[in-house]
């Protein structure tokens, strides 16, 4: 026998011994199917459903194209930390490849982070950002979302611009000076403190005087703002002139508060009762509706598209080990930030159509 015959009798046995020569490699065959767990701090918050919603319908577009298998389950966490880090060892329990969070409380990530880390499943963050110093403590911690300051600031320039077009249609008592109520977020919570804290800075860097007459939490729930925007009313009726939100569904629900009060903006207009500026943030199907009805003076678009095909890019990219599309940067290795768009009654309606959203 042969050197040739020899190796070819070996190399036959080794094809053998796999499973075939045409055979998939063991890790291969797994990552056939990517399995993700997620778990979301409230379903009903109207822009984390959106989020899931993309991710859902751009899963099912990828599976074809990638051949694989995608499974999504999604978990509500009722707003509850300990329920959430519940659900880490559930997913984990049941073999899921990897873990979206969209945290319940950003400074209480440390149980999640070592379940996953004891157990070896990645862990994407999203929409609601941990403290930087957490997302340093494993190598596969990601997150996926924007820069809370940045909203803030285009929230600032929205109203600066529409002062700096007819700065009486905003001041309408000739002051000089912005009154306003704040709507906000969560109290500790990192897009709630940054957003309310750089749309005022922008706003007086941008030259114009402002007042506060009020500041209520309102959990970025529309009922609860609806509330507090109904004392706001009982309190300062016709002086306020401008409502700043730090999101859309927060804005509608002072909208919903207004129109209670004074009808609609269009009766309210023809019998001379004053409507204040109302500006969101999140760009939220509801909240552009309410903008091209003019209800909204306007919203900063935080792009739930964006963040749900980059969440499911970097899933794929982090369990397979694929590399992330050209138009997906990992900053620092960690880090998918989304940009904010400013949208006013200008460019809505090309907004509503770019980012296709879905009944």
């Amino acid at each position: 026998m042969n050197r040739k015959t020899v190796a070819l009798l070996t190399a036959a046995i080794l094809c053998a011994s796999a499973g075939g020569c045409g055979a998939i490699p063991k890790q291969s065959a797994k990552t056939a199917s990517l399995k993700i767990g997620i778990s979301v701090y409230d379903q009903y918050d109207t822009f984390v459903s959106e989020v899931i919603s993309h991710l859902k319908s751009y899963a099912k577009e990828k599976e074809q194209e990638w051949n694989i298998t995608i499974t999504l389950e999604v978990q509500d966490a009722h707003n509850v930390q300990l329920t959430q880090n519940d659900q880490m060892d559930d997913f984990i329990k049941r073999g899921f490849d990897i873990a979206c969070i969209n945290l319940v409380d950003r400074t209480d990530a440390s149980s999640i982070i070592e379940k996953a880390k004891t157990a070896n499943v990645p862990v994407i963050f999203f929409n609601r950002e941990l403290v930087k110093e957490d997302l340093q403590r494993w190598d596969q911690l990601y997150y996926v979302g924007a820069d809370a300051f940045e909203s803030g600031i285009l929230q600032g320039e929205i109203l600066a611009e529409a002062c700096g077009k007819d700065f009486s249609s905003i001041d309408r008592n000739g002051d000089g000076i912005i009154q306003y109520v704040m709507l906000e977020g969560e109290a500790g919570h990192q897009d709630s403190i940054v957003r309310t804290l750089y749309v005022i800075n922008t706003i007086k860097e941008k030259g114009y005087q402002v007042e506060k007459l009020g500041d209520e939490i309102a959990n970025w729930n529309r009922a609860q703002a609806e509330t507090k925007m109904n004392q706001f009313l009982k309190s300062f009726g016709d002086e306020i002139e401008v409502v700043l939100t730090n999101n859309d569904d927060m804005a509608l629900g002072a909208i919903d508060s207004l129109k209670k009060f004074r009808g609609s903006q269009k009766q309210a207009k023809a019998e001379g009762s004053p409507w204040p500026a109302v500006i969101g943030i999140d760009g939220t199907k509801v909240g552009l509706e309410a903008l091209q009805n003019r209800e909204l003076l306007g919203t900063v678009l935080n792009d739930a598209k964006g963040q749900g095909e980059g969440m499911l890019e970097l899933a794929r990219s982090v369990v397979m080990g694929t590399e992330l599309p050209e138009d997906i940067e990992l900053l620092d290795g960690k880090y998918i930030r989304l940009p904010y768009q400013k949208v006013t009654a200008e460019n809505v309606d090309e907004v509503m159509w770019d980012i296709q959203i879905e009944n």
